[in-house]
């Protein structure tokens, strides 16, 4: 028996060094891939902040306050979740499957029932799972995605405006803070909430240096702002995919070096054992010499007298 148990567990320690070089490389991977998804973060942000510029001074005027981003359309509900196409990333998919669920039962109790968009493989079969209806969905593109698949989106989502009944858009994904802190959150989109302006203090002279950008509208603003609001739409799930991204591989790379370490501990463990099995086995082995050699030893001997016959005495019956 231990001799059988020291081979089982040979057998579990090869695999499990198996399943380890595994993750140690998925980490490799994915601690190569934060920096990429960083890069593109960063380079993508001042883009949608110069676009979210424009739109807040759009808002100012008369023409835009009457338009249905800012003062909002029918009485249902679209939720947009960006999730992931892979596991293995720890509480990343999980973290915006409670959030999305969360915010689709208070839309759900305070009105109609929400549409559901969702982009990546797990929030569709997380959704299809809870027998939830799934407007569209989107997947392949989520650990790294480009500014089309951005644009893929929000046709997906103005498909959904164009049947009038929309008045609300939430938007459920990661927010990338730092590689230490990501958090799940929803943010309303539509009625978009600007806001206020940050005025920047006057300079030794008295005068405002880049307080407030002056936006002259050519043409007027109520006919460039069917064009202009889908493209600061764009660009704001655009980022919002890349920060998913960043998050994802941050998520997958933490999880892979606790995998990684866990199954360093449990070889470990399994060594330990084997090693007491064989112990073991060696301890029953040198019993088994031992015991055979005092056996031939008294039987060489003659101190056996197993072997003689049984002699009895009577006694005189006289």
């Amino acid at each position: 028996m231990p001799a059988g148990e020291e081979r089982a567990i040979r057998r579990r320690i090869r695999s499990v060094v198996s399943t380890q070089k595994i993750t140690r490389a998925m980490e490799l991977i994915a601690a190569s891939r934060i920096v990429r998804a960083q890069q593109a973060m960063v380079a993508a942000r001042p883009y949608a902040e110069r676009m979210q510029d424009v739109v807040r001074e759009l808002a100012a005027t008369p023409e835009a306050q009457r338009h249905w981003i800012f003062a909002g359309g029918g009485d249902r509900s679209l939720v947009v979740v960006l999730g992931a196409d892979r596991g293995l990333c720890g509480a990343f998919n999980t973290s915006v499957h409670r959030v999305a669920e969360e915010l689709l039962g208070e839309l759900g109790r305070s009105g109609p029932a929400p549409d559901v968009i969702t982009v990546g493989r797990k929030a569709k079969a997380y959704f299809r799972f809870r027998g939830r209806e799934v407007a569209e969905s989107l997947e392949g593109f989520t650990d790294k995605p480009r500014f089309e698949d951005a644009q893929r989106l929000v046709e997906a989502i103005s498909r959904e405006l164009e049947t009038g009944t929309i008045g609300q858009i939430y938007l459920v994904s990661t927010h990338f803070l730092s590689v230490g802190t990501q958090r799940a959150e929803r943010r309303r989109l539509v009625p978009l909430d600007l806001p206020e302006r940050k005025e920047k203090p006057a300079d030794s002279t008295g005068h405002e240096p880049g307080g407030t950008t002056i936006f002259e509208f050519e043409p007027e603003p109520d006919a460039i702002i069917d064009t202009l609001l889908p493209r600061w739409l764009e660009a704001e799930v655009y980022l919002a995919l890349l920060e998913s991204a960043a998050s994802f591989h941050v998520a997958q790379q933490r999880a892979m070096k606790a995998a990684t370490d866990n199954a360093d501990d449990l070889i470990k463990t399994l060594r330990r054992r084997m090693n007491r099995a064989r112990q073991d086995s060696i301890t029953t082995e040198i019993s088994e010499i031992s015991g055979g050699a005092e056996a031939l030893r008294q039987a060489e001997s003659g101190d056996d007298d197993s072997g003689r016959p049984d002699i009895y005495v009577y006694p005189n019956a006289s």
